[in-house]
């Protein structure tokens, strides 16, 4: 086989050949690694032949559509659309018939030869024009329809995205104003109420609490659904369903019908009640208790709430029948899949994802999955139910937020992806290529690089359904929210991909439609009035980070990682506006673990470290950045003579801690998060990145009772500083 017809499909299909790694080195993607990728787009390249044919066929097909699936254009864009015709048909009078999103209709009549002629094909020795359409309309912000009509019949359609020129800003931030708040982990919350995981009650008793010290958001780890059925499949960035919310985040004793005997019965008996202190007492998160403990409730509590009330015409019956119109086709699969989850799991069945159902499941389009909801159509409304709670208790968090007056509120986050044995997958599996893998090329966070096992989208797939799935995970996230973090926000420009069976180092990168994507997010956010965050950490082309400036979208700003060619560390106060500031993320060490090594002495126990040598150079680099983190401080005047000079004297104390925090809020970003465990003096990590079950990740709690944090006088005053050197920094 020849490589120019195999580099052909490459630079079809967006395969990156080079790339600048994160060392600033240019890096080659080998042929191999290049053909398993087309592979795992489902390619055929057994032959120079076999690929020709695929190559002309895909044209082929592209000819033959007289319209694109979907045109994205900014609201300043001149109107203009592709349009594909045989010769035959390019003298003809056609009609364009615009449906805009609230319904209106907009016509006009065209001959497609009296356009501008774009591009001239063949196809079956029939020849082919493409034009270009000038549409002289002005369309409003939305998502509308284009329809290509001849003799009263629709030859074809399309959708038309018109979106703003960058994401939305709030009006504090616009105003100048520095905000600033507490980043939480929200299954770490400890309560006197809770059930030994973090709910949405904590949550609004925190944007309460926090707000009261002059925090303007709270940021949360991904809140998406995991799996009912697997509840130590705990990674909040290994979902199941993007769309859709963790149920254990429900506070089931704010649920209507918890106070019925039925419920009270089970939660107040002795056996529950030993199983709930214990739950509530372990210093890690039991998921299988706590799943254990909130199905005993719920169970009893739907099938009270279901006779009461849903099967009645009831106002609860009539929201709730709202929701579920609402939810669509992405609801019903998600409950689905949940109840059949369940169902195996209580036959004594693998269970894990739809890998290891039936023959008959694996697709949820499949016959027998519609007749398995219809037989057990109570059991697939439950998961329906608490889908439904979630949402409302979720609202009541945000409400909770508005109330304190933050300038933000909760922010959420959009993991980059789903686990194989998803539900997300099982829905839409033309739309994943499960051979393949997101993950990371070596960088300084992950040496050896990373595989995330998480499938990635077939951007190709992701175009012909008009962008459909990207809106929705844009659209759901931004729900009762403030703001939204995309992780891995390269990902929509370029993704690595893994192919199964490859070491990470082997993968390749894919691009994404950049533009449209982010316009899609743009309009999006205007919609919901939601600020964006992008993580843009690891191997980050220059041109993505322009495009996300240019965009709207605030650039991530870590303390740690922000070091001049010296050794020194730059100034906060020289972090763009534009961005988030933060002085650790939840794969790194806390401030406590950080400074006395903590990490690398964990690190090693978990075999992450094996070479001696490199260890040792570590610890020899840690030492030197502690030594400029001191000079900063003092060059700042944040600390005083009290703390030495001189790293072979400082151990890490309340005063250095909080010195770093309050050095931290009179930077010029928009935006400082802090982590609570920071504030707790905490030490253990909550994620150990490049481990599984080698350490508890996703655990951890924190180390107090919510309701005792902001009663704490040392705490009040930490806050207090933050609070001033935020002022300070907005004028």
């Amino acid at each position: 086989m020849t490589n120019q017809v195999l580099q052909k499909l490459v630079e079809m299909r967006g395969v990156e050949t080079h790339y600048v790694d994160a060392w600033g080195d240019p890096a080659t993607i080998s042929e191999s690694s290049k053909a398993k990728l087309l592979q795992a787009l489902g390619y055929d390249i057994s032959s120079e032949e076999v690929i020709a044919a695929q190559l002309d066929s895909e044209i082929a097909d592209i000819w033959q559509q007289p319209l694109d699936p979907v045109q994205v254009l900014r609201h300043d864009n001149p109107l203009m659309v592709r349009l594909r015709l045989p010769i035959s048909l390019v003298n003809d009078t056609f009609t364009l018939v615009i449906t805009q999103e609230n319904g209106t209709q907009l016509t006009s009549d065209f001959i497609p030869v009296e356009q501008s002629l774009l591009n001239v094909g063949e196809v079956d020795e029939q020849e082919y024009h493409e034009y270009v359409i000038d549409i002289e309309e002005s369309l409003p912000l939305g998502y509308h329809e284009l329809a290509l009509v001849i003799d009263d019949e629709t030859a074809a359609t399309m959708r038309l995205i018109i979106a703003p020129s960058a994401c939305y800003q709030p009006a504090t931030i616009k105003a100048g104003k520095k905000e600033w708040g507490l980043s939480v982990q929200l299954y770490c919350l400890r309560s006197r109420a809770n059930w030994g995981i973090g709910d949405f009650s904590d949550l609004a008793q925190l944007v309460t609490k926090a707000a009261a010290q002059g925090a303007g958001f709270i940021g949360l780890n991904p809140i998406h659904a995991l799996y009912p059925a697997n509840p130590d499949a705990c990674s909040p960035y290994g979902p199941s369903s993007r769309r859709w919310i963790n149920y254990l985040y429900i506070d089931v004793s704010a649920v209507e019908c918890y106070d019925h005997a039925s419920v009270q019965a089970v939660v107040q008996s002795d056996a529950f009640q030993r199983q709930l202190n214990q739950a509530k007492s372990v210093d890690y998160v039991d998921y299988a208790s706590v799943t254990s403990l909130k199905m005993q409730a719920l169970k009893p509590l739907f099938d009270v709430y279901f006779e009461q009330y849903l099967k009645k015409n009831t106002r609860q019956n009539k929201a709730f029948k709202a929701f579920v119109d609402e939810g669509g086709e992405s609801l019903a699969m998600l409950a689905t899949f949940d109840a059949m989850q369940e169902h195996l799991q209580d036959a004594g069945k693998e269970a894990w994802g739809w890998p290891v159902f039936p023959e008959e499941w694996r697709d949820y389009h499949n016959p027998q999955v519609e007749v398995f909801a219809k037989k057990y159509a109570k059991r697939v409304k439950f998961y329906m139910f608490l889908q439904w709670q979630a949402s409302l208790q979720l609202e009541m968090a945000n409400q909770a937020a508005v109330d304190a007056g933050m300038g933000i509120g909760i922010y959420r986050d959009l993991a980059v992806g789903v686990s194989e044995g998803s539900a997300e997958i099982w829905g839409n599996k033309s739309l994943y290529c499960t051979g393949a893998s997101v993950g990371a090329p070596p960088d300084i966070l992950g040496p050896l690089g990373q595989n995330w096992g998480l499938p990635p989208m077939d951007p190709a797939k992701l175009y012909q359904q008009a962008y459909q799935p990207i809106i929705d995970l844009f659209s759901t996230n931004m729900k009762s929210s403030g703001a939204l973090r995309i992780d891995h926000v390269m990902g929509l420009l370029r993704l690595w991909w893994v192919v199964k069976g490859d070491h990470a180092r082997d993968g390749g990168y894919l691009y994404y439609p950049v533009d449209d994507l982010l316009a899609i997010l743009a309009l999006e956010s205007h919609r919901h009035e939601a600020l964006v965050i992008g993580e843009d950490l690891g191997t980050v082309p220059e041109e993505i980070k322009q495009k996300l400036a240019d965009n709207g979208v605030y650039s991530y700003r870590v303390f740690f990682f922000e070091q001049a060619e010296d050794g020194g560390y730059f100034s906060p106060s020289h972090y763009p506006q534009q961005s988030m500031a933060t002085l650790t993320t939840h794969d790194m060490p806390t401030l406590i673990g950080y400074w006395h090594c903590l990490d690398l002495e964990l690190g090693k126990a978990l075999g992450l470290y094996t070479d001696e040598e490199v260890l040792q150079t570590l610890y020899e680099s840690r030492h030197e950045d502690k030594q400029a983190i001191l000079d900063t401080l003092h060059g700042h005047h944040m600390i005083g003579d009290e703390i030495s000079r001189d790293v072979n004297y400082v151990g890490m104390t309340r005063g250095l801690n909080q010195a770093m925090q309050v050095h931290m809020s009179y930077g010029s970003s928009a935006l400082l998060s802090l982590q609570l465990e920071d504030w707790l003096e905490m030490d253990k990590p909550v994620n150990v990145p490049g481990t599984f079950m080698e350490y508890p990740n996703w655990r951890r709690k924190l180390s107090r009772n919510l309701e005792d944090i902001f009663s704490d006088e040392t705490i009040v005053s930490l806050a207090n500083r933050i609070q001033a050197g935020r002022q300070h920094a907005s004028q």
